[in-house]
């Protein structure tokens, strides 16, 4: 979460997946979305539709709306799901549009907030590289 600690509850998703991450999106891109693409920063919670329609929902997808059961930012969602940080743009975006995830884009002022930043780049820095180790780089 953003202070750090984990969310509530069991982790939803095991070890990092094998999957290539343009599979996952259908080769699409977030840069494709309405507008620009999300900024990390944005807060994305499950809505009820979400949680209801789990069953319904491809494995990324359904992990996405498991985890999102309180706010998190998409650097964390991508951190903790250990999937690229542009996949879990698109399917956020796919998921707001079905209705199974409420965005919630932060003020452009606290984007420019250095704690906020920091927090930003320790969720970053959480996602592990494709040997699933966190990075260590500064």
């Amino acid at each position: 979460m953003a202070d750090g600690s984990p969310p509530p509850g069991p982790d939803p998703v095991g070890p990092a997946p094998a999957v290539r991450p343009f599979l996952v999106t259908a080769g699409r891109v977030a840069d494709n979305a309405p507008g620009r693409a999300m900024p990390v920063e944005t807060q994305v919670v499950a809505t009820a539709a979400g949680l209801d329609g789990l069953g319904r929902l491809s494995f990324e997808q359904h992990d996405i709306v498991a985890a999102c059961r309180l706010p998190q930012s998409l650097a964390e969602l991508a951190a903790r799901l250990r999937l690229h940080l542009n996949v879990v743009r698109v399917l956020a975006e796919d998921l707001r549009e079905a209705g199974h995830l409420t965005v919630h884009v932060p003020d452009v002022d606290a984007t420019h907030d250095a704690s906020v930043l920091r927090r930003v780049i320790d969720g970053l820095r959480a996602v592990p590289d494709s040997r699933g180790v966190p990075s260590d780089t500064d």
